[in-house]
């Protein structure tokens, strides 16, 4: 009997031999995890033991590069994995993590049907921590903050992080925030904006982060961006990145010229309405960009120009320019949710 597929996805993996990162395509099993170079392949490219494999999240070991996990074989050799967002590598550690247990106690896995309350651990949880600070309503209000001629949008400051810390009851004083602050910092969840904050990362301050009116901060997946003297066209180009994240992750996108399919990672903003695409391996600056007011998006059985193989949970994108977008989800539930969310925001998004 084959072991059970627990979960499956695009994540970005550290090549072992030159150290690049790809998408690859993952499969968790009961008993190991299975990569591929595509999801049609047939036959994986490699395959991770999980018997007496330790998992560490998060990964710290490779500087800005966000939601990293880490999976330490039996026989010591390290395999990295990055996750598009956070929920995403937290469901893949929580999986892999069941798994191991399960091996180690001779358990089947099993999802359960109720959910029971969860108690938090004594250490804190960054990564819940993270989502309460981006809650529209409870959560740190961010702002267009200027200084130096600079208008700096979707910021807030240093000791506006503190203030909501203490006023949340995440820690006791300003010396604790301070910390759990520099913490948030250090694994990504926090960025620095503007020459006083960036400053102290790189070591210039007593402390990473700063308890400071004067110090920005950004959330890495804000829309954040810095005004000074630019063109028209450099404006008009920011105005995309303004508009509020309602949905990310990694789909298959055909090219316009060669027409093969590649893995991008996909950000999409409303009001205004952008479907912005990156390289998952790395690159803070998107590929390309879909203006979605006005588009028309649909599910599509085939496309001519896909292999057989490959025609599975196609949908299109058409522009109010009538420009043609083939993307492809990993399953059923994914194309619907995409294109779900997609309809939204050409309606809402100017």
């Amino acid at each position: 009997m084959e072991p059970k597929r627990i979960r499956e996805g695009y994540l970005v993996k550290k090549g072992s031999v030159f150290n690049t990162w790809k998408p690859m395509w993952v499969v968790l099993l009961e008993d190991g995890i299975e990569f591929y170079k595509k999801k049609s392949d047939n036959s994986p490219k490699g395959m991770i033991p999980l018997k007496g494999s330790t998992l560490t999240s998060p990964c710290q070991d490779f500087g800005k590069r966000m939601f990293v996990f880490k999976i330490t074989t039996t026989k010591q050799q390290d395999h990295f994995f990055q996750a598009a967002f956070l929920e995403e590598r937290d469901g893949w550690v929580r999986d892999i993590k069941k798994a191991i247990k399960c091996i180690e106690g001779g358990q089947k896995f099993a999802r359960k049907s109720t959910r029971r309350s969860i108690r938090l651990p004594e250490t804190v949880d960054l990564g819940a921590l993270y989502l309460s600070m981006k809650d529209t309503e409870k959560g740190i209000k961010e702002l267009n903050l200027e200084k130096d001629k600079k208008i700096f949008n979707h910021c807030f400051t240093g000791n506006c992080v503190i203030d909501w810390l203490l006023s949340n009851k995440s820690v006791r004083n300003r010396q604790e925030g301070l910390m759990i602050a520099s913490s948030l910092l250090n694994e990504g969840y926090l960025q620095p904006a503007g020459d006083l904050s960036k400053n102290a990362v790189d070591g210039t301050a007593e402390n990473a982060f700063l308890d400071n009116p004067d110090a920005f901060y950004y959330f890495p997946d804000s829309g954040f961006f810095c005004e000074e003297n630019s063109s028209d066209d450099d404006i008009i180009l920011k105005e995309e990145f303004r508009g509020v994240i309602i949905k990310q992750g990694c789909l298959l996108k055909q090219g316009h010229r060669r027409k093969n399919w590649k893995v991008r990672k996909f950000i999409l903003r409303e009001d205004p309405a952008y479907l912005h695409y990156y390289d998952p391996a790395g690159g803070e600056d998107p590929l390309g960009a879909i203006h979605l007011r006005g588009c028309v998006v649909t599910s599509v059985e085939s496309n001519p120009d896909a292999k057989k193989s490959e025609e599975e949970n196609l949908f299109e994108i058409i522009t109010a320019d009538e420009v043609h977008y083939f993307l492809q989800a990993a399953t059923p539930k994914e194309r619907t949710e995409w294109i779900k969310a997609i309809q939204v925001a050409s309606r809402t998004g100017k």
